[in-house]
């Protein structure tokens, strides 16, 4: 089941673009997809570029997209596109329940987020309401998006693309501290470290850890 917010009825037939950089759920998704008889898959994409070029090119209606796309990830591309192509729409997919990703790809200007794993129904159900102008969630995450909702926007935070584990990584890298230690800190493992780092340099678009100790100074991030 799905939490939904609709408003009008949906238009006859939804061009689709599924964005997903492992083959076989992107195989199974567009097998799911072309059983439905409202929606019209109009092309795939693996990573955050193409992704980006196939928008450009398919102006599709809606974009199910998975949220750690290679090179840009999902939810940077969201923030791109939202602007610049405001009839095409976003599903964020993803394969964990993990609140800070949710409220990033929300803020980012996704219309929608699935956990994957998600029954056809659900999918078929969640186009549905996208395209009416709704947004939807899946039941896993209905809570966060209800106290997204219904909570005012923290503004003051520096780095607002970041999730909150991430902004605790740079800050960490502000002050100076290797993957070791910040692995330390924060409990986590090193390539999980790493991971986190390399997230923050695609999302800030910086090049290295210089750099983005730099900007997260300037931005009063570090002791």
């Amino acid at each position: 089941m799905t939490a939904n917010i609709e408003l009008d009825a949906p238009p006859e037939t939804t061009r689709v673009l599924i964005a997903d950089d492992h083959p076989v759920y992107l195989s199974g998704l567009r097998m799911l997809l072309d059983m439905i008889t409202s929606v019209e898959v109009v092309g795939e994409a693996r990573t955050g570029k193409e992704t980006l070029s196939e928008i450009y090119r398919l102006r599709p209606h809606l974009v199910l997209m998975d949220v750690n796309m290679p090179g840009t990830s999902g939810i940077e591309v969201t923030r791109t596109i939202t602007p610049r192509y405001p009839d095409t729409s976003v599903i964020m997919l993803s394969m964990l329940e993990d609140r800070d990703t949710f409220l990033s790809a929300v803020r980012a200007g996704a219309r929608g987020y699935l956990v994957k794993g998600a029954s056809t129904e659900d999918i078929e159900q969640a186009i549905g309401t996208v395209r009416r102008g709704g947004v939807v969630f899946g039941a896993e995450v209905a809570s966060w998006a209800l106290d997204y909702l219904n909570k005012p926007r923290e503004s003051s935070k520096p780095f607002p693309e970041l999730t909150d584990r991430e902004r605790a990584v740079l800050e960490l890298v502000a002050d100076g501290l290797g993957n070791a230690t910040i692995a330390r800190r924060l409990g986590l493992s090193i390539k999980t470290v790493r991971n986190y780092l390399s997230r923050i340099f695609a999302k800030l678009q910086i090049a290295d850890r210089t750099e983005a100790a730099v900007q997260a100074r300037r931005a009063g991030l570090g002791h």
